[in-house]
């Protein structure tokens, strides 16, 4: 039997406060997590530590998230890792947009804690 394998999830986030959150309610949760504030490192960190899961800020700074989510589905390595988008500013037509460039999941901000968990948990294989 063994114990339960832990799972990881890297937080891509460059609000301090937001990536704090996110961290906090997944560790209390019983995951393993990777914060990353700079979206010019999600990519060479997400190759390190292979998460289970990415949570992707879309609105990063010199950088857009669908830009990264686009990169890590051509990215051999990376493309089978499910993506959890979330966005402040949550257009008409950004949810498709955002889930044709490859994310699974997506969620606008402010986010509550039970969406939050309950998206992290229906991504992530049991």
């Amino acid at each position: 039997m063994g114990r339960p394998v832990t799972k990881r999830v890297m937080v891509v986030e460059d609000n301090d406060l937001n990536r704090k959150l996110f961290c906090d309610v997944l560790k209390a949760n019983g995951f393993d997590v990777d914060p990353v504030a700079d979206g010019g490192e999600v990519l060479a960190v997400a190759r390190k530590v292979m998460p289970d899961l990415i949570i992707m800020d879309i609105q990063l700074p010199g950088i857009s998230g669908v830009d990264l989510i686009a990169a890590a589905k051509r990215d051999s390595a990376l493309k089978d890792i499910p993506v959890l988008a979330v966005t402040a500013f949550a257009a008409k037509g950004d949810e498709d947009r955002i889930r044709s460039a490859g994310a699974a999941g997506y969620l606008a901000k402010p986010v509550s804690i039970m969406p939050f968990m309950n998206a992290v948990k229906e991504l992530l294989p049991a």
